[in-house]
């Protein structure tokens, strides 16, 4: 991708933003049943095996992935959430219980403290602005999520769940070469998984 193709994917994701965020918080005022909806939706055998997963905090509309995150950590997996460690590092992930505080990371989101141990997810659940059917990921712009991605990649293979109100489904998402994919996406409506 040359400098004009990317200033163009760096635009258009610029006000696909703007316009994804204000169709997020209309999509967020349906209620918080979609989210349970959403959990019941997941067909657990198409899932790999995992013995490890990661979800997020909301913030803001982002779908709440607390009723998935019970039914992934009901299979007896261990729990983790990212915790930013500054602006241009990949998040890292650390063990947390329902028991233990959370504490802002670098970014400001409650996360768990530094003396939770370490922990590498098989399995980890996305939030987002925007997703194609592609497996292309729309997110806030800071590229904390690429690079987590890219960098858990790097290491072994791991399965990127995206989870989304249906409403968030756009033809195509502006992708660029260090964009990383999601292996499938979950909403209120249904499960898909990208095909290669």
């Amino acid at each position: 991708m040359n400098s004009a193709e990317t200033d163009k994917s760096e635009a258009d994701k610029a006000e696909l933003r703007a316009r994804m965020r204000a169709l997020r918080r209309a999509l967020a005022g349906r209620g918080p049943q979609i989210a349970e909806q959403a959990a019941a939706r997941l067909p657990m055998d198409r899932l790999p095996a995992f013995a490890s997963f990661a979800g997020y905090h909301a913030a803001a509309s982002e779908i709440d992935p607390s009723p998935l995150i019970r039914r992934l950590a009901a299979t007896g997996a261990l729990f983790a959430l990212p915790v930013a460690l500054g602006r241009e590092e990949p998040l890292v992930f650390r063990a947390w219980e329902a028991d233990v505080d959370l504490a802002p990371d670098a970014l400001g989101v409650p996360s768990p403290p530094e003396s939770a141990a370490p922990l590498h997810p098989d399995l980890v659940i996305c939030p987002l602005l925007a997703f194609d059917r592609r497996g292309g990921r729309l997110g806030q712009g800071g590229g904390h999520y690429d690079r987590t991605l890219a960098s858990l990649r790097a290491a072994r293979k791991i399965f990127v769940l995206g989870l989304a109100y249906s409403g968030q489904e756009v033809e195509r998402v502006p992708c660029g070469p260090h964009d990383q994919r999601l292996d499938a996406v979950l909403t209120e409506v249904g499960y898909f998984e990208v095909k290669d």
